[in-house]
């Protein structure tokens, strides 16, 4: 893909374009014709946001946050889930981050209502069944509350008498509200649920509705590391 430098440009560590005009430096650029590689896009995706780009309820969607076009997401996040979401023009890339059968890790913090005992996490790591089948945490354990860690707007809703705790949980597919279906099956009802990580990209340095990009060959370069 070939862009015209002139009309391109950043704003805030973003990528912007204009009429699929590309550049990473326009000042050295400008005049000159260059290839611009696909990206691959982090998001932190902010709580109550459609991992969609258009939605005809008028609810927020990614193109309030996205300006770099034609990319689409590699896998979903719930409306009401936070944390990392990957998008891509790149095919093959968004294949490979999202297939089930490639068995990315993808790594959660959840935090739950109640005390999460040592046989409700072993019961996550051997499997839990759901109306779709069984679903196994590759890792269940407690762990304090991330550091640092954005506030939700709103806020969760606690009950005065029943604590929460949070859980760091590995899973390798991504079936529907999985994560909180599998803990709903050990008694602990899931409050937030940040995705932090997907195989070697993590959320840190991003604030929810920021993001950054990278050339997918750096993505892929990632992969095989």
């Amino acid at each position: 893909m070939t862009y015209d430098l002139q009309h391109c440009f950043l704003r805030n560590s973003r990528w912007q374009f204009k009429e699929r005009e590309f550049t990473d430096n326009c000042s050295a650029l400008r005049g000159r014709r260059y290839t611009a590689p696909v990206p691959l896009v982090l998001l932190n995706k902010p709580f109550r946001v459609l991992s969609q780009f258009s939605d005809a309820k008028d609810r927020a969607t990614l193109a309030d946050f996205i300006d770099v076009p034609e990319v689409y997401p590699a896998g979903r996040l719930d409306l009401d889930s936070e944390g990392l979401l990957l998008l891509t023009d790149d095919g093959r890339l968004q294949a490979r981050i999202a297939e089930p059968r490639q068995k990315l890790p993808k790594r959660y913090w959840v935090q739950v209502e109640g005390t999460p005992e040592a046989p409700a996490l072993a019961r996550l790591e051997r499997g839990v069944h759901l109306k779709d089948g069984a679903a196994r945490a590759l890792l269940a354990k407690t762990i304090d509350a991330p550091e640092p860690l954005w506030p939700r707007d709103p806020p969760i809703r606690e009950r005065k008498n029943i604590p929460t705790h949070w859980l760091e949980l590995v899973i390798d597919e991504g079936r529907n509200r999985q994560i909180r279906r599998m803990t709903a099956a050990v008694g602990l009802p899931t409050l937030r649920l940040i995705r932090h990580r997907i195989g070697p990209w993590s959320v840190a340095g991003l604030k929810p509705g920021e993001s950054r990009a990278m050339p997918s060959n750096e993505a892929w370069a990632a992969l095989q590391a």
